[in-house]
């Protein structure tokens, strides 16, 4: 059944446009400006793709974009959906099946977060180097199509340490605050408690967000490489650093840092690094 969607929302696609893409995007809250850079070849609105969630959050554009940036063929998700919206995680990892079909071979993930890294500053970016999931349900759960990935993915390599090399050089030589961090992902769409904060600087995590793992779950499953990375947004360890954060806050911040995010994403694609 999966597989037969997968399949009807690449036909229909195919009836828009036959570009190539090498690699996928998705553009997370506030980040979306670096897909006014796509020399675009064609734009597909969700709503007309067979069975793609359609975003609830007013401020994600929801539009699927396929064209150039920097030099290299991608099609780019401008605007997600999420677990919290009430979609399944296999709905919302969906577009990340198609892509895939569509020929891309390795993912970049973006989003905003909060930290729980006393080291971390507001409009820092961090290279995410693994995650923790907090979830209460998988993509991979059910039935295994073998035509879509193997029954137990092994996650140990799940972000390309090659692409995080690169992104630390470029961020370097571009004088971009960055560091390398542990995600962990919760349901939402309520920010965390200060305990719960605590409670995610305690077990390892360096950030706190609403997406990214169920869609590098479905890349890795696909046999993808992938790349991620978080803009801070607002502070969530230590207690006292904590202030009340509006979803107004997280895109100001987000906008603004989303053109650090452009370099170092455009470097990666133009081979910088």
């Amino acid at each position: 059944m999966l597989y037969d969607q997968i399949q009807e929302a690449v036909r229909y696609i195919r009836t828009r446009t036959d570009f190539q893409p090498n690699t996928g995007i998705i553009f997370g809250t506030g980040l979306g400006q670096l897909a006014d850079d796509i020399e675009a070849a064609e734009v597909i609105n969700y709503e007309d793709i067979p069975h793609f969630p359609v975003s609830t959050v007013s401020f994600h554009r929801g539009q699927l974009v396929f064209g150039k940036l920097s030099g290299a063929s991608v099609v780019a998700m401008v605007g997600r959906s999420h677990y919290y919206e009430g979609y399944s995680l296999r709905e919302v990892t969906f577009p990340v099946r198609v892509m895939k079909f569509l020929g891309a071979e390795q993912l970049f993930v973006s989003n905003a977060a909060g930290s729980v890294n006393p080291a971390h500053e507001i409009g820092d970016l961090v290279f995410i180097k693994d995650h923790i999931n907090l979830l209460p349900d998988n993509p991979l759960r059910g039935p295994n199509d073998e035509r879509l990935g193997v029954r137990f993915p092994d996650m140990l390599h799940t972000y390309d340490a090659e692409l995080l090399n690169r992104a630390e050089v470029i961020a370097r030589a571009h004088g971009i605050r960055a560091h390398r961090g542990v995600f962990a992902v919760l349901s939402g769409p309520n920010l965390e408690t200060p305990a719960e904060y605590t409670w995610l600087h305690r077990i390892g995590a360096d950030l706190a967000g609403m997406s990214t793992v169920p869609e590098v779950l479905v890349a890795k499953h696909s046999g993808m490489k992938i790349f991620a990375l978080s803009v801070v947004t607002d502070l969530g360890y230590p207690p006292e650093a904590i202030s009340e954060t509006t979803v107004e806050d997280v895109i100001a911040v987000a906008n603004e840092a989303g053109k650090k995010m452009g370099v170092v994403v455009s470097g990666l694609l133009s081979g910088e690094g």
